[in-house]
């Protein structure tokens, strides 16, 4: 068999075990999306009139205010749901099973890859569970075109692949799956301490930076500009920018971990 239909073939055969197993085990993947639904309800229902006051001048209210949480709320979804991408690739890693794969005349990439997909797909499925609850409560996105649509639903699917090699390479990184829990934490701490909840102006001076020199904030810009129609300016690019430096990066990341690991 040549090269490529054996790359598509034991690509697609890791990614329906890596998929079964997130199937028969949902534990995690649940309790990694709770977090960005949890806060979404916290901060519209508890936080929101106190939280609406950081944005329009402090004319905003709580029906305004949803409007803009809700696109930081999606992109922190993608850094929960990558977290336990991190957890199966360090499970994967210390519990033997590569070892056997090793062994085994299968393609050497498919295993990262099947990792990859499956946990862009689960992504996917996270935000589309988020976005379903921010429309029961109130979600509106009237002024997106289609073409709007689209682009936000691609740099969804991009930013979810770029945090996802990420997540990978720290998971094959790691000694353990605790560890790797542990290592992947920022990707749910760096949107708290992005523009997902209030703007940066509203923020003190010195704060200012950390929140406007990371990947999430051009991201929540850009999606928030694309679903509601405010001003993304060199937010855009510099959203593309980060999503294809965090892929690049974590790729060659983890291939070279994968290829030199002796496990």
């Amino acid at each position: 068999m040549s090269f490529l239909p054996l790359a598509v073939r034991d690509s697609s055969t890791m990614l329906r075990r890596n998929l079964l197993h997130a199937r028969r085990y949902p534990s995690l993947t649940l309790n990694l999306l709770l977090t960005p639904v949890m806060l979404l309800l916290l901060f519209v229902y508890i936080f929101g009139d106190a939280m609406s006051a950081g944005i329009g001048g402090g004319s905003a209210d709580r029906s305004e205010y949803i409007a803009y949480l809700v696109p930081g709320i999606l992109m922190m979804t993608i850094g929960s749901t990558v977290v336990g991408t991190a957890v199966s690739v360090s499970t994967d890693m210390t519990e033997g099973i590569i070892a056997r794969f090793r062994t085994m005349a299968i393609h050497r990439g498919s295993v990262l890859i099947g990792h990859v997909v499956g946990s862009v797909l689960q992504s996917v499925a996270s935000v589309v569970v988020v976005g379903a609850v921010a429309v029961a409560i109130g979600f509106r996105s009237t002024d997106a075109t289609v073409l709007e649509w689209l682009a936000a639903c691609g740099l969804l699917a991009l930013f979810a692949l770029a945090l996802t090699w990420i997540a990978v390479g720290m998971g094959m990184g790691s000694p353990n799956a605790e560890a790797a829990s542990n290592n992947a934490t920022p990707l749910i701490l760096l949107p708290l301490i992005s523009t997902a909840f209030v703007p940066a102006d509203a923020m003190p001076g010195w704060f200012r930076p950390i929140a406007e020199y990371q990947p999430f904030t051009p991201a929540i810009e850009t999606l928030r500009g694309l679903l509601l129609g405010t001003e993304i300016g060199h937010h855009g690019w510099l959203a593309v920018a980060w999503c294809l430096g965090l892929a690049v990066l974590g790729s060659f990341w983890s291939k070279a971990q994968f290829n030199r690991d002796p496990r």
